[in-house]
Parts: structure tokens; C-alpha cells; sequence
């Protein structure tokens, strides 16, 4: 055979023995729950198959397992092998179990490493038994690899064969079992089931239509055919069977040596119990006696406290009497709730003490009688004192302790006690005030007026003004002692809620561990019992559990008593203090801590945090009230002042001086309290209400009449109002200080002089300006009052525009002065006043604004609506001045004729009218506003002019009647231009003709 037949040839052997590999691993796995293959499997264990049942003699090693070389017999591993026999120690020999000198080595565990392989409960055989416990590393080494590669290309000439004869024969076996029906192989076989019996055993065989010999023969057919499928499947079961006999032999080798080393291990337990027994005869019957004894001494130490406890608590009462008498409340309510609570943990059932209890919540309810009259009795002596003289708080230790008793005894209303002797001292502090402001004043007879308001009514401003100061301050002064002892108090609450925060923290941080140390105390006692007998060197063990036991009270942070021992070694502690105090003088300072104590533990029902935090609010509410009471006492005193109408007739510079004192001290107590009261800030703009409209009527009425006194001439502008619009221009809007009479040298003026701009005024519209500048005065001094002033001012303003306009438009000065006629210069003058006023409406206006709300800027369009009506009565005096004009073209060119000579007379008067016109309104009005009304006269001029020629039927056609008019109309030209600013006028002439169509 050539090279590539034989490579041929060895490749198809190696795919053949794939094929059998896989298919006997089949095979295998559907008998791996048979009792027989318990041992180990054919696809994993080193055990040599018997091709063809071992008829052939011809034995197969699966490839990886072995070398190709190893053709012999091998039997399988001893499923229980012996340990090695290199240090000459048999199975006798082994590690025992009680000597502790014998090392435990690899060699001490047993594994058959087939049957972990073949484990018949695993669902998959494990590909990645080695790799998995010791890495990806544990694989074929590359030389294995090509060697396995070889071995599979050229195998041997016996492999060969032997590969021959099995397939030969697993094909014969493979080929009857696969005669045997599917059904009989399936795990879930059970004839129970009617599907799978007919399936089994097929009912139309024996009913057919042959008959009965039919049906005899086809039940023979049947039997036979069952018979043969039991006979295929039996010989399929002893050839695998026949596989692994000799796994059967050594299995049973191995239980042998098992039962060997079974009996060898039961000797070796009853020597170990042997050896215990004789421990606890040696060594644990006399410890335990001795911890008997030490239980009984224990209880004897427990017994003598116990006996002192009752000595202690039968004391308790004579020291709550000695307490009460020194007014420590708190250290009373402190012992006699320890009092009660050892009486229920430590000393409950005991005979003796039957009634104590009762009689403690007895004592408990008194104290709590003597707390709240004691806190009355310190609110009331506290806030009646000298307010100038003493110390702010006074006794703030004793204030301190009755805080801490109340609110230890959930007495959280003690502040409406506070708050009613509050009112009570506010009321007398008026009422002092008065009587020592009276006894000064002579003109008050206080035998003959008693009540306080007639007494007030009958001092002057000044004398009135005195006293709101004083009762100012005085409140003040209350507002600041009652906030520094509602501090304190506050202190006390904040130190109450810390001290429950801490405990609240501690009662979360220990609840878990103190569970699982109570739970696991018993265990955790054996196993320092345990260590205690291991490293105790000493002669006794209970000693050796005693240090364990004070070791593991030190770790833990408790001094070796239960909640109950606790309890009466606490009332010992207080009753210690409490005595203490009783005969030395640091009796507070103890008491103290021992309240900080009774706070920080926790053992008393305090309230809660919520109901702390509740009087903390109302602390607060109580110094906000303490200002509303104050505020309110102070209104008191202003509406008794007001009764009679005197606030009313007080002057500016006066009101202004009560307004400020009154704003002072509402801010005074806003920064002191905290929040702004508005009972008197509400008093004083009702009163500024009466005087704003007193106020206003004055001015008002004031400027009526200086309006119905006014000639409607040119006045002369004194310095003193000069300086007064200078200083508006320099951003100034109130009234200057008053000067000393002589120091003004200036003489008065023509004109007042703004911006640049000539102003011819008269003396009423300076009057005005002063005015108004009052009511922004007020607006500085009362700003409470901006919005009443800023509609009075535009009153004032609108008056002054309506009645100006019935005085000169109007022609009301004729009959009210007694002047003969409104002249063209009282008409234009009229008009300058009004520019004037308008020029400042929008610095009043600005002015305003500065001392608005945001949400009150809509006030402000009444100086929109001012400026239009002053605006609409300019132009409405300008057309006026038309008019006046107009009426004189009327009358004079309704009688024009067209003739020599030339100049007409008619032209002459007109030139004439317009000069004096022009006269009368130079001085007065600016350049712009003369050229404005001159080119409106013009206008009118050139429309009847136009008119009459049309009438007359004269037109620019060059004829001699249209050269006469040529010479009027340049006349008229001429005379126009020649006055003063108007020389630049368009007079535009040429629109007098009619235009050709």
C-alpha cells in the first residue's frame, strides 16, 4: 500500500473511532442510571473494553487515556486505595482522631477520580473538570498535542484491527437495537398510560375480520415479536455488562477495606469518650462548685443593696420637703420620679412601701401648683420693676429652674401666664408715664381731672410731645427686658430639645447591637468560659470568668448591672446631690447637672420635639405680641391727644416732628422685635389723612384767593424765589432753609430765569411754585402720606389751570378784579405762567415716583392728564391771540378798495395792529413761539386778503390795479419784517392770487 492509501486508510479509522467513541457515549449514558454503572462510565475510566463482548480477545484504551503502546490488560484504580507505605504506617497506623501530634496530610482523603467524573446526577458530563479549579493553564501541553495528532494519522496495525473488530460489532449491536421501537427507550415509558398501551399492544390486531384463528395468530406474532426485542435488549445488557466486570470486582475490594477502616475509626471515637469522661471527673465538677459559690455570694451583695435601696427611698420625702423649701422644684420632680421608678422596677410587691407611690403623685401635683403660682409670681415682679434701674432679667436662675420644672411637667401654657401680666404692665407703664409728666405742670389740677386722656387734652404740643417721647422710651425699654427674658427662657427650651436630639441618636446607634448582644449572651458567656479555661493560669476558674466577665462589661460600656440595678444606683446618686445641697451652698450648680443628666438620659417622659419646637414659636409670637401691645398703648395716647381736633390744627413743621418720632420708634421696635406693628403707623395715617386734607384746604383756598386778587400783570421775581428754582435745577425738590432778614442784598427782577429760559410770571404762579414745593415737603418728611398728597397737589394744579382759564379766556378778571378788558399782554402772560407750571410737572412727577411702591405707580397718570389740560389751554390761548387778530383783518380788509394812494389806509392800520401786537408779546413770549403766532396771524391775513381781491375781482394779469396791490402787499412786507425776530419770516405773499387753471 502506497503512502496516500495508507494515509487514506488512517484517516478513515480516525473518523471511525470518532464515531464509536460518540455513539458508545450515548449508549452509555442511557445505562449510567443502571445500579451496575456506579463505579464509573466507559467514556471517562481508564478501564480496557472487550470488543465484540470479548469473544475476539481484542482489547480498545480510548484515545487521550493511555499511550498506543500500552496494549496490555490494566485493571481499574481501587475505588478505597491505601494510603502510601513510604514511611512503613499501614491503615492502623492512620492519624487519629484524638492525638493531636499526628499531622494530617494529602494522602488522609479519599477521591475516586472516575466516579467524580462520571457523576450520574450531572444533567452534562463536566468538560472543564481540570480547568476549572486550576486555570486556564492546567490544558495539553503543545508536544502532547502533536503527539496525539501522530498517533491518530499513523495508529498501529492492532489498533487497527481492534478498531475493525469493534466497529464490526457495535454496528451488529447498534443494528438491533435499532429494531427495538423508540417507545420502549423513552424515560417516561409506563403502560399505565391507555396511549402508550395501545401503542404497545395493538387492539385492531385481534379484532380483524378474519376471526378467531386470525386473531390466535396475530397475538403469536405479537409475543414473538416482544420476545425478540427482550432478547436484543438483554444481550445489549450483558455486553455492557460484560464491559465492566472487573469495575464490579474492585468495587467490592474497596468495600472490604472500608469496613476496615469503619471499625478501626468506632475504636478510636470510644477511646476519645474515654479520655473526655475523665476531663469533666478531673477538671469540671470543682470549678462548678466553685461558681455555685459565687452565685451565692452575689446574691447576698445584691440582697444588702437592696436593703439599702429601701433605707434611701424611705428618705425620700423629707428630702422633697427639704428641696421645696429652696424652691429647687426640679431636683424635687427629679427625685421623686426616680423614687417612683425604682419603686416599680426594684421595689415593686414590697409591703411596706404600698402607699408611697400615691402619696409621691400627690407631692408631684402640689409642686406643679407651686411652679405656676411661683412663675406668676416672678412675671409679675420681673415686669413691674424700675425699667432704667435694675438688671434686664432678674433672678435668671431661678427663672431657669422653674422653665426646666414646667417643662419637665408638660406645663407647655406657662407663656399665657407671661403674656396676660405682659398687658397688665404695658397699661401701667402709660399710666406712670402721665402722672410723672403731670406732677411738673402747674395748669393741671389732678384733683379736679382725674382721667388720663382730659389730662393729655390740657397739656400744650410741647408738653404732649415730651410725654409721647418718654412713653417711647419707656416701651422700649420693656420690649428689651421682656426679649432678653423670653432668651433665656429660649435657652432653657433649645438646651431640652438637644439634649432629647442626643438621646434620640443613642437610642437609634444602640438599638440593633443591644438586640443582638441580649440574644447571643448566653453563647457569648460559653465561649469566654471557654477562652477563660484556656489562658487562665491562676488556681480557680471562676476566677478566670470573672475577669472575662469585667473585661467584656468595659468593651460594652456598662458597669455590670441590669436597667433595674441602674435605676437604684441612679436615686442613690440624687439623693447623694440632693443632700448635699441641702447642707452646702453649690446646691444649684448640682442640681443643675443633675438635670442636665435627667434631660440627656432620657428616663423622664419630656415633651416632644414637635411641642418644643411649638414654644419656641410662641416665644417668639409673645415678643411679637409684646410690640402689638406696646403699639397699641401708644394709640391710645394719640387718639386722646386727637379727640378735640388738636392734631389737626398742629402746623407742618409740628406734624412733621410727630411723625418722625412716631416712625422712629415703629423702627426702633421693628429691629428690636423683629416685625413691623401697624396699629400705630395706622393711627398716624389717619390723623395725616385729617391733616393732609387741612393741609390742602389751606393752600387751596389760599391760592383761590390769590388767584381772584391777581391783575394779570408782569410781577417782579424777588431773589428769594429765584434761588428756589436754582435749587430745583440742582436736583432739590424741598424748601430751602430759611435765611437770616439782611443777608440778601439782590435786587428783584423782570424775569425768572430757568435753564436759561425768561420766564414773565406773575406773583400768583410764584406763590404756586412754593406751594407745591410744600406738598413735596411733606412727601419727604411723611412718606406714610405720598399717595394723599400726590392727588391733593393734583387738585391744586387743576384748580389753578381751570380757574386761570375762567379769570382770563374766560373773562372773569373783569368782574372779579374790575379790569376794563383781557389785553393780548394778559392773554400772553396768562400763557407764560402756564408754560412755567408745566415745565415742573414732570419733576413733580419724577419726584413722586421716588416715593411710590411699584404696585402704586398708577397714581402717577394724573400728572399725564394735568400736562394735556395745561397744554390744551396754551394752545387754546395762542388761537385766542389769532383770533383777536383775525377779527381786525376782518373789519379792516372787508372796506379795502383798490386806489390810490398807495399805501392804502387800510394797509396802514393793519401794520399798525401788528406792531402793537408784536409790542405786547415780545417781552413775554420766546422767539419760537412770537414767529409761530406772527405766521398764524400772517395765514389769516393772506385768507382775507385773498378773499377781498376776489371780491373785487382783481388778479395778477399785470393791469394797473394789480400793480396797486403789489405796493400794499410789499408795504405790509416791509413792516412785517422789520420787528424784531421776525426778520427771517416766509411770509410767502404770492398765495393771495388765484392760481390759473
Amino acid at each position: 500500500m502506497t503512502s496516500d492509501g495508507r494515509g487514506t486508510k488512517h484517516l478513515e479509522v480516525t473518523v471511525f473511532l470518532k464515531q464509536c467513541r460518540d455513539e458508545q457515549q450515548q449508549d452509555t449514558t442511557s445505562w449510567e442510571a443502571s445500579p451496575n454503572a456506579m463505579a464509573s462510565s466507559s467514556s471517562s475510566s481508564p478501564v480496557p473494553r472487550r470488543a465484540g463482548g470479548g469473544r475476539d480477545g481484542v482489547h480498545l484504551k480510548e484515545r487521550g487515556l493511555s499511550s498506543p503502546r500500552s496494549r496490555g490488560l490494566r485493571s481499574l484504580p481501587d475505588v478505597c486505595p491505601t494510603e502510601p507505605t513510604g514511611e512503613g504506617r499501614g491503615l492502623h497506623n492512620g492519624p487519629s482522631v484524638v492525638a493531636e501530634h499526628d499531622r494530617w496530610t494529602v494522602y488522609s482523603s479519599k477521591v475516586n477520580l472516575p466516579a467524580a467524573l462520571n457523576d450520574p446526577r450531572l444533567a452534562k458530563r463536566e468538560s472543564d473538570f481540570f480547568t476549572k479549579t486550576w486555570g486556564l493553564d492546567f490544558t495539553e501541553m503543545e508536544r502532547e498535542r502533536i503527539h496525539e495528532r501522530c498517533k491518530t494519522i499513523c495508529p498501529n496495525k492492532d489498533d487497527v484491527d481492534a478498531v475493525s473488530s469493534i466497529t464490526t460489532n457495535h454496528d451488529k449491536s447498534r443494528a438491533e437495537l435499532e429494531q427495538v421501537p423508540k417507545i420502549f427507550l423513552r424515560p417516561d415509558f409506563a403502560l399505565e398510560d391507555p396511549a402508550t398501551f395501545n401503542m404497545v399492544l395493538p387492539w385492531s390486531h385481534f379484532h380483524s375480520a378474519g376471526g378467531k384463528s386470525r386473531d390466535v395468530a396475530s397475538s403469536k406474532l405479537l409475543q414473538e415479536k416482544l420476545s425478540h426485542y427482550l432478547d436484543v435488549v438483554e444481550v445489549s445488557i450483558a455486553r455492557q455488562i460484560s464491559l465492566r466486570s472487573e469495575a464490579f470486582f474492585h468495587a467490592m475490594s474497596s468495600q472490604h477495606e472500608l469496613q476496615d477502616q469503619l471499625q478501626e475509626t468506632q475504636q478510636a471515637v470510644a477511646v476519645l469518650r474515654g479520655r473526655t469522661d475523665a476531663m469533666d471527673r478531673v477538671m469540671c465538677q470543682g470549678p462548678l462548685r466553685a461558681l455555685r459559690i459565687a452565685l451565692t455570694r452575689n446574691n447576698c451583695v445584691k440582697l444588702h443593696n437592696k436593703l439599702k435601696l429601701m433605707a434611701a427611698v424611705h428618705q425620700t420625702q423629707p428630702t422633697v420637703q427639704l428641696l421645696l423649701s429652696t424652691s429647687e422644684f426640679v431636683g424635687a420632680l427629679e427625685l421623686i420620679a426616680t423614687t417612683k421608678e425604682v419603686l416599680q422596677q426594684e421595689l415593686q410587691g414590697i409591703h411596706s412601701f404600698r402607699h408611697l407611690g400615691s402619696q409621691l403623685c400627690e407631692l408631684e401635683k402640689l409642686i406643679d401648683k407651686m411652679m405656676v403660682e411661683d412663675f406668676s409670681m416672678y412675671a409679675r415682679s420681673d415686669l413691674n420693676r424700675n425699667l432704667k434701674e435694675e438688671p434686664l432679667v432678674l433672678e435668671k436662675e431661678r427663672l431657669e429652674s422653674l422653665v426646666y420644672g414646667l417643662l419637665r411637667q408638660r406645663k407647655l401654657d406657662f407663656l399665657d401666664i407671661y403674656s396676660d401680666e405682659m398687658i397688665t404692665a404695658a397699661k401701667a407703664i402709660v399710666s406712670q408715664c402721665v402722672a410723672e409728666r403731670v406732677v411738673h405742670i402747674e395748669e393741671i389740677d389732678t384733683e379736679v381731672i382725674f382721667k388720663l386722656a382730659d389730662q393729655m387734652r390740657l397739656m400744650t404740643f410741647p408738653q404732649w410731645f415730651e410725654l409721647l417721647e418718654n412713653i417711647f422710651e419707656s416701651f422700649l425699654l420693656f420690649l428689651q427686658r421682656i426679649k432678653d427674658t423670653l432668651n433665656v427662657i429660649r435657652n432653657v427650651v433649645l438646651q431640652v430639645l438637644s439634649s432629647n436630639h442626643k438621646n434620640r441618636l443613642l437610642a437609634e446607634t444602640s438599638s440593633a447591637p443591644a438586640g443582638q448582644d441580649v440574644s447571643q449572651e448566653p453563647l457569648g458567656l460559653q465561649g469566654e468560659a471557654e477562652l477563660a479555661y484556656l489562658t487562665h493560669e491562676g488556681l480557680f476558674i471562676s476566677d478566670a470568668l470573672n475577669e472575662a466577665q469585667q473585661q467584656r462589661q468595659q468593651e460594652s460600656g456598662v458597669v455590670g448591672q441590669d436597667q433595674r440595678s441602674t435605676a437604684g444606683s441612679r436615686f442613690q446618686q440624687n439623693r447623694t446631690e440632693t443632700a448635699a445641697e441641702g447642707d452646702s451652698s453649690s446646691g444649684i450648680s448640682e442640681i443643675s447637672a443633675g438635670r442636665e443628666h435627667s434631660f440627656i438620659s432620657g428616663e423622664n417622659p419630656m415633651p416632644t420635639e414637635m411641642e418644643l419646637n411649638r414654644v419656641i414659636n410662641n416665644l417668639q409670637e409673645l415678643l411679637y405680641v409684646a410690640s402689638d401691645v406696646s403699639h397699641d398703648r401708644c394709640v391710645k395716647v394719640l387718639t386722646a391727644r386727637a379727640k378735640d381736633g388738636s392734631l389737626e390744627r398742629l402746623s407742618s413743621a409740628e406734624f412733621v416732628s410727630l411723625s418722625q418720632a412716631v416712625e422712629a420708634f415703629v423702627r426702633d421696635t421693628e429691629n428690636l422685635c423683629g416685625r413691623r406693628s401697624v396699629s400705630l403707623r395706622g393711627a398716624l395715617q389717619s390723623q395725616a389723612n385729617r391733616f393732609v386734607n387741612r393741609f390742602h384746604e389751606e393752600r387751596k383756598t389760599k391760592l383761590s384767593l390769590l388767584l381772584d386778587n391777581e391783575r394779570w400783570k408782569q410781577a417782579d421775581v424777588p431773589a428769594e424765589f429765584q434761588n428756589l428754582v436754582n435749587s430745583i435745577a440742582d436736583g432739590k425738590i424741598s424748601l430751602p432753609e430759611r435765611k437770616v432778614s439782611g443777608t440778601e442784598d439782590r435786587k428783584p427782577v423782570d424775569f425768572l430765569l430757568i435753564n436759561g429760559q425768561k420766564y414773565a410770571v406773575v406773583g400768583t404762579v410764584l406763590l404756586l411754585i412754593r406751594i407745591f414745593l410744600e406738598y413735596c415737603q411733606c412727601v419727604n418728611d411723611i412718606p406714610s402720606i405720598t399717595t394723599d398728597m400726590l392727588t391733593r397737589l393734583s387738585d391744586l394744579l387743576k384748580h389753578f389751570n381751570s380757574r386761570s382759564c375762567q379769570l382770563v379766556l374766560g373773562a372773569g378778571a373783569l368782574q372779579v378784579v374790575g379790569l376794563k378788558t383781557i389785553t393780548t399782554k394778559n392773554l400772553a402772560l396768562a400763557s407764560r405762567c402756564l408754560q412755567l407750571v408745566v415745565h415742573y410737572i414732570p419733576i413733580i412727577r419724577a419726584h413722586f415716583e421716588t416715593k411710590l411702591q411699584p404696585k402704586q405707580f398708577s397714581v402717577l397718570r394724573h400728572f399725564d392728564h394735568i400736562m394735556k389740560d395745561y397744554n390744551d389751554h396754551i394752545a387754546e390761548i395762542s388761537a385766542k391771540l389769532v383770533a383777536i387778530m383775525d377779527s381786525l383783518f376782518e373789519k379792516f380788509l372787508s372796506k379795502y378798495e383798490v386806489k390810490a394812494p398807495m399805501p392804502s389806509a387800510c394797509f396802514r392800520n393793519i401794520c399798525k395792529q401788528m406792531a402793537k401786537m408784536h409790542e405786547a408779546i415780545f417781552d413775554l413770549l420766546p422767539e419760537e413761539q412770537t414767529q409761530m403766532l406772527f405766521l398764524r396771524i400772517n395765514a389769516c391775513f393772506k385768507m382775507h386778503l385773498k378773499r377781498q381781491l376776489a371780491r373785487l375781482g382783481v388778479s395778477n394779469d399785470g393791469g394797473p390795479q394789480h400793480g396797486l396791490v403789489v405796493v400794499d402787499v410789499a408795504f405790509y412786507t416791509e413792516n412785517i419784517l422789520a420787528l424784531k425776530s421776525l426778520e427771517r419770516l416766509d411770509l410767502n405773499m404770492a398765495e393771495i392770487w388765484e392760481q390759473k387753471r
